[in-house]
C-alpha cells in the first residue's frame, strides 16, 4: 500500500522534481539528520529524533495546506526546499537542506530554492519571507545571496541562539 499527501503541487525545473515529502523520502532523510552535516538544522539527530522531525514535514502540509519539497533527480531524492512557517516561527521561510552529499556544489539547491519561492510569491501569494541561517553555515549564506535575499537585521531572527535573517522580496523572486 502507498500513502501519499494528496492534493499537493508538483514543481518542475530543467532538472528537479520538487513534491511532497513521502515515505520512499524517510531514509535519505534520516541518513541525512544522522550525519554531522545537519547540524546546522538541528542535527546530528538519532533515528528516533530524526522520525518525528520528518513527521513535522510531512505534517506542515497537512496543517497548512503547503510546505517543503522534496527536490528530486529522478526518484532520488536530493533534499528538501521550500516555504515553511511552524508554529512559534516569527516569520514565514524559504528553507533548504542538500540531504545527497554527492548533491552538493551542483546548484541544485539554487534551482529548488528559485521554483519554491517562486511558487510561495505566485501562488501563496507571499510577497516577502526570510530564511534563517545559522551564522557560521557559509554555504547557506551563499546561497541566500545568490537567490538575491539581502541581511535583514530588522528582521526577528529564532528563538534559541545566534541567527542571520535573510529577506526575500516578491520583486527579487526572479533572481
Amino acid at each position: 500500500m502507498s500513502i501519499a499527501l494528496s492534493n499537493t503541487p508538483v514543481l518542475r525545473t530543467e532538472r528537479l522534481v520538487l513534491r511532497a515529502p513521502g515515505p520512499q523520502d524517510w531514509e535519505s532523510c534520516a541518513a541525512f539528520m544522522a550525519s554531522d552535516r545537519a547540524r546546522y538544522v538541528g542535527g546530528p539527530l538519532s533515528r528516533d529524533k530524526a522520525w518525528r522531525s520528518f513527521g513535522h514535514l510531512i505534517g506542515h502540509w497537512v496543517l497548512r495546506g503547503w510546505g517543503m519539497f522534496v527536490f528530486c533527480d529522478g526518484a532520488r531524492p536530493l533534499g528538501m526546499v521550500g516555504p515553511w512557517f511552524p508554529e512559534g516561527w516569527p516569520e514565514r521561510e524559504i528553507g533548504w537542506s542538500v540531504w545527497a552529499p554527492e548533491a552538493e556544489g551542483k546548484g541544485y539547491a539554487a534551482e529548488a530554492a528559485r521554483a519554491a519561492r517562486d511558487h510561495a510569491f505566485t501562488t501563496l501569494e507571499w510577497n516577502t519571507a526570510v530564511s534563517y541561517i545559522d551564522p557560521p553555515n557559509r554555504r547557506s549564506v551563499a546561497l541566500a545571496e545568490r537567490l538575491g535575499a539581502r541581511l535583514d537585521p530588522q528582521a526577528t531572527p529564532l528563538p534559541g541562539g545566534p541567527c542571520l535573517v535573510y529577506r526575500h522580496t516578491a520583486s527579487g523572486a526572479s533572481a
